[in-house]
């Protein structure tokens, strides 16, 4: 299957819900940990295959083009489709158009979510629709979604019924299917997603986590906290920390918790190198009546406490304690837990690591857009679509390929820094 390579991103608005910063600054570089929040985007694109952008300009479009330049220093090939102040979100794509591969993303610039562009383009694909649109659920939303998945309704002015979805922006268009349904250039591009819906040709991709906004100063302060570099890792519990239970039986006391060799160096070596934890963990045996509730919580207090004494810290602790017969929305393989802690400790799950010694862990990460790492046999991955990012025996032997991915995040995110 053919990859996305090019993306277009609309960055011409005035951004007056932003003022007084928008003043004479375009909306796109607002300073979000000292670099324009556009460079986040820029960022995300290209380390998933994007190797051309065209953004199409408008208010102070100059400032855009003197920060980015030519893109080479993102990595990616950046060019420039510069309009009047007063020119409408269609009528930048239009004037743009000849510039379009034949498949391409279309971008909103003030908004960012982690997502994998290659499920969102196989999604595209098997639609067959000209355009498909990224949501995230929403109270008084913009949109209904149709049983089949397809878009039922857009409604710029949120009156109609069913409206739970928002769409962020992340469409994959069909460059002359999508050209096509503009039939007036001189308006808002939302008119074609409008068009489009009412006819059933608006295709939508479900994201589960949640969006960052710099639509207004309160979300941006939000976007900067959550975009903000943060060594947090996630961790499985049986088998990643402690010796696991023979098979079918459970940990059900601290008498039987047994550290694997090793484990609390490492974790001692990840602090010392500025690392907190959250704990990932699935507990069936709390719905099988093999452990209450009382006694996993005192296993992790005493883990907990263990750990403080190496200056360990565990932030957080996530526990699915259901049965694998109910089809909760928490136990791994499902996201559930991982999305949770991103909700709880403002974590931007494309920038951490999941270690676990499961295949199912490695499902887990991918699931929530979050990179994975396999600690046991790598004989057990064969069976994944998608491979752990990184591998070892042990905890302790991937200590520094931990360290490393997170010094080379911090270092692409602080590129450009203090604009």
């Amino acid at each position: 299957m053919s990859t996305l390579r090019q993306a277009v991103i609309l960055c011409g608005g005035l951004g007056t819900r932003l003022h007084p910063y928008t003043l004479d600054l375009p909306k796109p570089m607002i300073a979000t940990n000292g670099r324009p929040f556009l460079a986040y985007i820029v960022d995300q694109l290209a380390e998933q295959g994007i190797e051309k952008i065209i953004l199409l300009t408008g208010y102070r479009g100059d400032q855009i083009e003197k920060y980015f330049g030519d893109g080479k220093t993102f990595g990616v090939a950046i060019t420039y489709s510069q309009g009047p102040v007063e020119w409408e979100t269609a009528k930048r794509i239009w004037e743009a158009r000849a510039s379009f591969e034949s498949q391409f993303l279309l971008m909103y610039s003030d908004n960012y979510i982690p997502i994998s562009l290659a499920k969102l383009k196989a999604h595209h694909d098997a639609s067959g629709k000209p355009l498909t649109v990224s949501l995230c659920k929403k109270d008084k939303g913009n949109i209904r979604v149709g049983a089949s998945g397809v878009i039922e309704a857009y409604d710029s002015s949120r009156t109609l019924p069913g409206l739970d979805n928002v769409e962020v922006g992340y469409m994959v268009a069909e460059r002359d299917r999508m050209l096509a349904a503009i039939k007036d250039p001189e308006k808002s591009f939302s008119n074609v997603l409008k068009a489009l819906a009412a006819s059933g040709e608006l295709a939508g991709f479900t994201l589960q986590d949640r969006y960052q906004s710099i639509g207004d100063a309160e979300r941006w302060k939000k976007a900067e906290s959550y975009l903000a570099s943060k060594r947090l890792l996630l961790l499985d519990r049986d088998g990643t920390l402690n010796v696991k239970a023979q098979k079918a039986r459970y940990i059900t006391a601290w008498s039987e918790f047994e550290w694997l060799p090793g484990v609390r160096e490492a974790l001692k070596k990840l602090a010392a190198a500025g690392f907190e934890f959250a704990l990932i963990t699935n507990q069936a045996g709390i719905a099988r009546g093999m452990i209450n509730q009382d006694d996993l919580d005192e296993i992790h207090a005493r883990m907990s406490a263990a750990l403080a004494a190496d200056g360990v810290k565990i932030r957080s602790i996530y526990v699915c304690p259901h049965h694998w017969d109910e089809k909760c929305a928490c136990r791994k393989p499902a996201p559930g837990m991982l999305l949770q802690a991103s909700k709880d400790l403002n974590l931007r799950l494309d920038r951490t690591i999941y270690v676990g010694d499961d295949p199912r862990d490695c499902e887990t990460a991918d699931a929530a857009t979050c990179m994975s790492a396999f600690v046991g046999p790598a004989d057990e991955l064969a069976q994944l679509k998608t491979p752990p990012a990184l591998v070892g025996a042990s905890l302790s032997a991937i200590v520094p390929e931990i360290i490393k991915t997170f010094e080379a995040w911090e270092t692409r995110d602080a590129n450009g820094a203090n604009v």
